[in-house]
């Protein structure tokens, strides 16, 4: 069935060919059970025969063979009785050949008086009869002693009858039929036509049913079908309508990101050009004050301390404060990130916290493209600024480590360092590590993945996997 189907794919449904398929397999099913019923019905009926010859033999034919219990032949008057009962019973009339044989295979009676006396070898069915059963079959007349019945008919049931001692079960001779098959032909072709009838019937009515059955079934299974495609088309519009909507927020997210930078650099300059002018130009006219006073001050503002010493505390305050300020202008604002590829982008990040805290950063860059997002490159900077601050602030800048790669169409960032580690859940889910949070909200913002693994006297390694896609959903590639 699966070649026929692939044949002809489009030409049936698939309950047309299973149709077809199971009609060629049930008519091939009935030819042969028809076959053997029609098999067994001859079976029956030839031994049914067989049967009915064997009583005939039991009550006519044996009580004139008694005497063979004794003699080696059949006397002249039984043989006459014999062939009496064969030309004038119903049963002898349907007789064409009769033989009456001794255990030897020699032929003691037979209605061709030619065979009498003739010795054959015993053949399977007659060594059954002389062992006391009854044998039956339609023969074509091929055996031997048969030579001279050809000439009768073409095709004969034979009959081997065994002739048993009256009140024993001994043996004493086998008496062999042969009748004709034409009424018993008939029966057969009767009795095989009925059976041939209630099978193709009965096939019939199951295949009426089975096929409607199939109908039935085909029928739901394609409205299913249409029901199932019509919620797999609604499913798909959600999928798009979701993946537009993930697009636009990646999208926002990206935009957002520029913007905060901007608003920071906004603010950078702010305080760059605002209060630390301001606490600069202060710092500086107190320079001046305090070279014309040395030894006198007019205002105190500690009872009994010198006032150049006081003045010499509020100048260290102020150059603290305006330090401050100007690493918090710095750490606000972003260098111009737009004329850098990432390679630059990284090496100006690790340059800087180098120069910041006076440690040690190891760079490891591998097939990073030369464009690539803005978004992309402040994710990056702003990622590898606040891990190597948190390996600076907690493990003192040892073994710090930033490694950047590009793998799959993806960028992959690790920063590294040999501190002490910490319980990363914990981290994660309390409130005092808000640079970790930070960090992982920023990368996801921007559809990529925030790693983190940690243990305690093992060191920190922080990773980070951003997608090039940009927000108009170009790629930039090297």
């Amino acid at each position: 069935m699966s070649v026929w189907a692939e044949k002809f794919p489009n030409r049936f449904s698939l309950a047309q060919r299973f149709m077809i398929a199971s009609f060629v397999i049930m008519v091939s099913g009935v030819v042969g059970i028809g076959i053997w019923v029609g098999q067994q019905i001859e079976d029956g009926v030839v031994h049914r025969t067989a049967a009915t010859t064997a009583l005939y033999v039991d009550s006519f034919i044996s009580p004139l063979l008694q005497e063979l219990g004794q003699a080696e032949s059949i006397s002249p008057k039984h043989a006459q009785m014999l062939n009496q009962l064969l030309h004038d019973t119903p049963l002898g009339q349907q007789i064409v050949v009769f033989k009456i044989w001794d255990k030897t295979g020699r032929i003691l009676y037979s209605t061709n008086p030619a065979t009498v006396g003739q010795v054959f070898s015993i053949e399977e069915r007659l060594a059954l009869s002389l062992e006391g059963e009854v044998t039956s079959r339609i023969s074509t007349l091929e055996d031997e002693e048969n030579e001279l019945d050809r000439e009768i008919r073409e095709r004969l049931l034979e009959i081997y009858s065994p002739v048993r001692l009256s009140g024993t079960n001994q043996v004493i001779a086998a008496a062999e039929f042969y009748h004709t098959v034409d009424g018993l032909q008939q029966e057969i072709n009767a009795a095989q036509t009925r059976s041939w009838l209630v099978i193709g019937v009965v096939m019939l009515v199951m295949y009426i049913l089975m096929a409607l059955f199939v109908k039935g079934t085909s029928t739901t299974i394609a409205r299913q079908q249409v029901a199932l495609n019509a919620q797999v088309a609604q499913l798909t519009d959600l999928l798009n309508q979701n993946g537009e909507l993930h697009e636009r927020v990646r999208r926002a997210s990206a935009s957002i990101a520029t913007l905060n930078e901007r608003f920071f650099r906004r603010i950078s300059a702010e305080l760059h050009d605002g209060p630390a002018q301001d606490l600069s130009l202060a710092v500086l006219g107190l320079g001046e004050i305090i070279k014309r006073n040395n030894n006198v001050c007019s205002l105190a503002l500690t009872e009994g301390a010198p006032c150049g010493q006081q003045l010499n505390v509020i100048q260290t305050s102020l150059q603290q404060a305006l330090k401050d300020m100007r690493a918090i202008a710095a750490g606000l604002g972003l260098p111009q990130l737009q004329e850098l590829n990432l390679t630059e982008t990284v090496i100006r990040v690790a340059r800087a916290h180098e120069r910041r805290t006076g440690t040690k950063v190891t760079l490891s860059l591998d097939n990073l493209p030369e464009q690539s997002p803005l978004a992309v490159k402040i994710t990056l900077y702003r990622f590898i600024q606040e891990a190597l601050n948190n390996a600076y602030r907690h493990a003192g800048g040892a073994g710090q480590q930033v490694r950047a790669l590009t793998e799959g169409g993806y960028l992959k960032i690790e920063v590294a360092d040999q501190g002490l580690g910490f319980d990363v859940k914990q981290a994660l889910n309390g409130d005092e590590h808000l640079g970790l949070a930070g960090m992982r909200e920023r990368v996801e913002s921007q559809g990529g993945l925030f790693q983190i693994e940690s243990e305690a006297g093992r060191g920190t390694k922080v990773m980070a996997r951003l997608s090039f896609q940009t927000a108009d959903g170009n790629n930039y590639e090297r």
